[in-house]
């Protein structure tokens, strides 16, 4: 069975629509075994979709970062963070000094590194149930950034990096809002399984594993990244690109959708980034 059949079959056992619709998320109720499936199909499907060489790999999100994460956390110390599917850990990199170990939770063999910026860091690989190996208030820091939504359990997922954060702990979190596209059907540049986390509902789960939000920011206008790939330039390693950005997506709103069907729907920050406390 094709990639695309095994999809359809899949998705034939809900209703489609109110998954596009972001009225509720697909995956997030899976069973064991159906989880088991997904884990199989995205296992390796980030490293397929880029270069696995170190040499090549280029972080390309370090003033995203800066601008809706990292300013929030200036001054702080961190004994332990944890970077949940974090690949080389970089990141971590403008931050570095300020943390004293890293542990890096990923599925995919292909980014292995012993230190991020002379930081020590281990690697170990997540459950399919979302549990994570570790004693309650673990980590200080916690990093998880365009990851759930290659999850299903996304529920679950958050509410262990609650329980794993000490009191006081920050989770940075960005994720996409928007559908990424009809996964029923294959996709250029997404793997198999990935959709995007509707607003309300990422909100939601938020607040019901506890979190306190310290800053909740739109971004990701798509007119901004396609016109500086065009030109050659990493929009989200630019700052001045990153602000206009930032800008865009405040002014745009009123325009978030989930699963857009018009051409002005598609103008529209598309990521919401999180800085949350326990």
């Amino acid at each position: 069975m094709s990639g695309h059949q095994m999809s359809e079959s899949i998705l034939s056992r809900t209703d489609m629509e109110e998954y596009l619709a972001g009225r509720k998320l697909y995956g997030d109720d899976f069973s064991l075994p159906e989880i088991q499936k997904w884990y199989e199909d995205e296992r390796e499907g980030y490293a397929k979709l880029g270069d696995k060489s170190r040499a090549s790999y280029a972080y390309e999100y370090h003033s995203l970062n800066r601008l809706h994460g990292f300013r929030f956390i200036r001054g702080k110390r961190f004994r332990s963070a944890l970077g949940l599917g974090s690949a080389y850990g970089d990141e971590f990199l403008p931050i570095v000094s300020q943390i004293d170990h890293i542990t890096i939770l990923d599925p995919s063999d292909a980014f292995r590194v012993t230190d991020v910026g002379g930081v020590p860091c281990d690697y170990l690989k997540p459950s399919i149930d979302g549990l994570m190996p570790f004693e309650d208030g673990s980590f200080d820091l916690a990093i998880c950034l365009g990851v759930l939504h290659h999850i299903p359990n996304v529920t679950t997922v958050v509410k262990e990096l609650y329980r794993c954060l000490s009191q006081g702990g920050r989770l940075l979190l960005r994720e996409p809002i928007d559908s990424r596209g009809d996964w029923s059907k294959p996709r250029r540049y997404a793997t198999k399984r990935e959709r995007g986390i509707p607003l309300h509902i990422l909100d939601a789960i938020a607040a019901g594993a506890g979190f306190r939000v310290i800053s909740r920011r739109l971004c990701v206008c798509p007119p901004v990244p396609k016109i500086c790939i065009r030109l050659g330039v990493h929009p989200f390693n630019c700052p001045v690109v990153t602000r206009i950005d930032a800008v865009l997506s405040r002014l745009l709103r009123w325009n978030v959708r989930y699963h857009p069907t018009r051409l002005y729907h598609k103008i529209r920050p598309t990521s919401v980034y999180f800085v949350l406390a326990k």
